[in-house]
């Protein structure tokens, strides 16, 4: 083969090279030109899937909030956050905001706080007990329970009820909102049953007010006492003690999806 056939395979090789080599890169630049613009990068993809890993509780309310009468501390909230991150293996952040005493007057005051607010915005899940303060009133209630009094105080308490979920929603409207129900610490007594159809009465109207506000969850208690009340009472014989605390607590957690 002579010289100038080497040298015209030769051009002809690299005439081929250099067609496949532009080909490549008018494909990649295609590629690249038509993939869209929001399409995360894997380290952009790994850091949101990490975001929604986590889990935001906002508990407010009253002293079964703070867990008043549980020897170990948690209360209900902290039994159903142990059993949340069990079952679900998510990273879950407890903001606890309840006052030991707290009335629905004091609560509809404390929601309308900036820092509240803010706290409620970032929620994925709110909890709210609230209600045995203002009808219990420390065992007042147990006095005049038959008289009108005890209708203008559930009235007062309803309208309260209302504003705070109004104002819940305000702040955030995609939030899962549990409203614990209340129980009668009271059963036992001679006026027990007498108070049981007042509390079974102001649970059923505060279900009523929960029902009108989208995923706002009533949840009823009264049945988990009513049996073997003195069980499941701390030695106030009011709050629950840690078995009560966590009967509430496995309540809650039978209404959430996994």
């Amino acid at each position: 083969m002579g010289k100038n056939a080497i040298r015209s395979f030769t051009a002809i090789g690299v005439l081929f090279c250099l067609l496949w080599l532009i080909g490549l890169g008018w494909a990649v630049g295609q590629y690249y030109a038509d993939k869209p613009d929001n399409v995360p990068t894997p380290k952009t993809a790994s850091k949101k899937v990490e975001n929604k890993k986590g889990l935001t509780i906002v508990a407010l309310g009253d002293s079964l909030t703070r867990g008043t009468g549980d020897e170990t501390g948690k209360g209900y909230v902290g039994d159903l956050t142990d059993q949340i991150k069990e079952k679900t293996k998510k990273q879950v952040q407890l903001t606890n905001l309840g006052i030991n005493g707290q009335t629905s007057d004091q609560l509809r005051k404390q929601v309308l706080q900036t820092e509240i607010g803010r706290q409620i915005q970032k929620a994925d899940m709110v909890l709210v007990t609230i209600g045995g303060n203002d009808l219990f009133r420390g065992g007042q209630g147990l006095t005049d329970y038959s008289t009108d009094n005890i209708a203008a105080i559930e009235k007062k308490y309803l309208a309260n009820l209302k504003f705070i979920f109004e104002q819940i929603r305000k702040n955030n409207q995609t939030a899962n909102v549990f409203f614990i129900g209340l129980y009668n610490p009271f059963i036992e007594l001679n006026q027990g049953k007498e108070m049981s159809k007042v509390v079974r009465h102001w649970n059923y109207d505060s279900a009523e007010v929960s029902a009108a506000y989208p995923k706002i969850v009533f949840v009823p208690t009264f049945d988990l006492f009513e049996l073997r009340v003195n069980d499941y009472l701390y030695s106030d014989k009011f709050h629950p003690n840690a078995k009560g605390y966590r009967l509430i607590a496995e309540r809650v957690a039978s209404l959430l999806t996994w």
